[in-house]
């Protein structure tokens, strides 16, 4: 624990807020909240933690912290700031999946769409489902039975949809806004739990229609009965009272939680939600946290009524949320709960032989790396790689690994400008030049540690532009391979030596992921690039003659040949100038 931090734990304020982990390069690394900041901070510092809260613990150099006036405050503070900031270590409030909805237009000719935000639109939403094959599967079953609009084709104008019956809007008299509304309320019905009528009159209408020795319209119903069965056969009835609910249960073990979801909707389960993440508070203030986040930062449509374990703040939950949030006692409703709890539990067993095995091929094996080189352990490690065929398109790629896990938004692709010929080095130098004297200038983060995809000469050539050029003092090392183009060994110091690393060791593996994966990503941009140069046509290379020209040219003429042959009057008439038609005829005979 440094200086700093021993003296603002002194003047912490015995209130509830906020606090915000900063690591070495003020980037804020956790975000949480508390009734009381002077004991939950200090928490931190103190005592004996899981191996999670230490290599956060570790990575604190700084923290800072907002007084509130209440809990609730600060609860909604920390999903702001969460958003705001995406903290590395708030896992769990990262991921904003979304599920989708089906939802029925309020437009004079309503349309079914299937959408992942739900607005105040006066449109009717039905949902969520977290299988988004369940949803189109049910789209696609709904669009057979209900003809709304499937097209922008104006009235009168039939589109292919209405030749099936499943489009009357572009019809030369649409439905009615009565006819439609009974459309929806049919459609409501059915999403609702209403299906069983509507199957039972299919049934009666292929009766018909075999009675009828109408068959291909009996084939055809029987179909539509056995789509309605299939999406609708893993509904269980769970209450009877229909009312709209999510039911929440959790489950923590080792410093993880697991939270499950299930949404029913008309007394129906129709889908779960399962989330599994490290946490490092309070397991009923996280619960309570990820719960808010849920509805208010991940678009999840709230329902009439929330369940939660006992021992949840309802309170807080119920004002943040301004729904009912109810703990059931007794009955099935409790019941509902603890299967939720139970689902909870088994996931989280389930899971974690998965986390584990992660976390060892990951920050485990980022942390082994580190102890390996004798620097801090390297959150964030940088990665270079060059790619040309004897000096033609030279090209470099950057990847980023934090955590042991590829960051691929933080990817970046070199065009070599400077270097003629097949000169390595250089190309390392001035890759090098050009990223670390733009980290600097846009105070983007530094890397922990920079990998170069080159032994001794290419580490040279790097140490060079970052000690002497940029005045940066970063540790770097070099992949070097063996004759199946394989990683061999990794050098790492100056002068460089090798750094053993056991083969069947994760740090071992771990560099030949991140080699691997550089080599790719500049090889894949090497071909792209070099694919398109050879596609170029000499017409490129004429002044005035743009992409669009050029390609009025090839269609008209064929190729190349026919241009040079053909009169400047026959090239006019395509609406290209008399000069330019010139120039193209002067370079290409020149050419020839």
């Amino acid at each position: 624990m440094n200086q700093l931090i021993k003296e603002k734990l002194a003047i912490l304020p015995a209130q509830p807020g906020c606090y915000l982990m900063k690591d070495k390069q003020g980037t804020i690394i956790y975000v949480g909240k508390s009734k009381l900041l002077k004991n939950r901070v200090r928490s931190y510092f103190t005592g004996a933690h899981d191996r999670k809260t230490q290599r956060l613990v570790q990575e604190i150099v700084d923290f800072e912290y907002f007084v509130t006036s209440s809990e609730m405050e600060a609860l909604i503070l920390e999903m702001n700031l969460i958003k705001k900031y995406d903290p590395k270590y708030n896992v769990m409030l990262k991921d904003d999946k979304t599920y989708p909805y089906l939802k029925i237009t309020s437009e004079r000719h309503p349309r079914l769409l299937i959408t992942r935000k739900v607005k105040k639109d006066k449109g009717k939403y039905f949902g969520p489902y977290p299988n988004v094959i369940a949803a189109r599967e049910t789209k696609k079953l709904l669009d057979r039975l209900y003809p709304l609009k499937k097209c922008n084709n104006p009235p009168g104008r039939p589109c292919l949809y209405y030749h099936m019956h499943q489009c009357l809007a572009c019809s030369e008299h649409p439905p009615t806004a009565k006819e439609y509304n009974a459309i929806v309320q049919e459609i409501s019905s059915f999403l609702h739990g209403g299906f069983n009528e509507i199957k039972n009159n299919l049934k009666n209408k292929m009766l018909e229609a075999s009675e009828q020795l109408n068959f291909e319209r009996a084939k055809e119903l029987r179909d539509q009965i056995q789509h309605i069965e299939a999406v609708m056969e893993q509904q269980k009835m769970t209450l009877n009272d229909r009312i709209d609910r999510d039911v929440f249960g959790y489950s923590v073990e080792k410093g993880w939680m697991c939270v499950q979801v299930f949404f029913v909707r008309q007394g129906k389960l129709i889908e779960r939600d399962v989330s599994v993440f490290p946490f490092f508070d309070s397991a009923e203030e996280t619960f309570v946290s990820f719960v808010g986040r849920f509805y208010l930062h991940q678009n999840h449509l709230k329902p009439k009524q929330i369940f939660v374990p006992i021992g949840t703040n309802v309170t807080i939950l119920s004002e943040l949320l301004e729904i009912d949030v109810h703990t059931p006692f007794r009955g099935r409703k409790k019941e509902l709960v603890e299967l939720a709890i139970k689902n909870a539990e088994i996931a989280l067993s389930e899971k974690f032989a998965l986390i584990e095995r992660d976390e060892e091929r990951t920050i485990v094996a980022v942390e082994k790396l580190g102890e390996k080189l004798n620097i801090e352990t390297p959150h964030r490690i940088e990665a270079f790689d060059n790619s040309n065929i004897q000096g033609t398109d030279p090209v470099s790629a950057m990847i980023v690994f934090i955590d042991g896990k590829p960051s691929k938004k933080d990817y970046r692709k070199y065009k070599i400008r400077d270097v003629v010929g097949p000169d390595d080095y250089e190309t390392m130098r001035e890759v090098i030049r050009r990223r670390y004297t733009r980290v600097l200038q846009e105070d983007l983060p530094l890397p922990d540690l920079i990998i170069v995809d080159g032994s001794k000469g290419q580490m040279s050539a790097a140490l060079d532009v970052l000690e002497n050029e940029l005045g940066l003092d970063i540790p770097l090392g070099g992949l070097a391979k063996n004759d199946k183009h394989k990683t061999s060994e990794l050098l790492y110091g100056n002068p460089p030596i090798v750094v053993p690393l056991e083969r069947q060791s994760q740090e071992f593996y771990l560099v030949q992921r991140i080699q691997d994966e550089v080599h790719r990503f500049a090889i894949t941009f090497h071909r792209q690039l070099r694919g398109k140069n050879l596609v170029q046509s000499e017409l490129d290379k004429i002044p005035g003659v743009g992409e669009k020209r050029r390609r009025l040219l090839l269609t008209h003429f064929k190729s190349i040949t026919e241009i040079k042959q053909a009169p400047i009057e026959e090239i006019t008439k395509l609406g290209i100038p008399v000069n330019i038609a010139t120039d193209i005829q002067k370079y290409l005979n020149q050419e020839e």
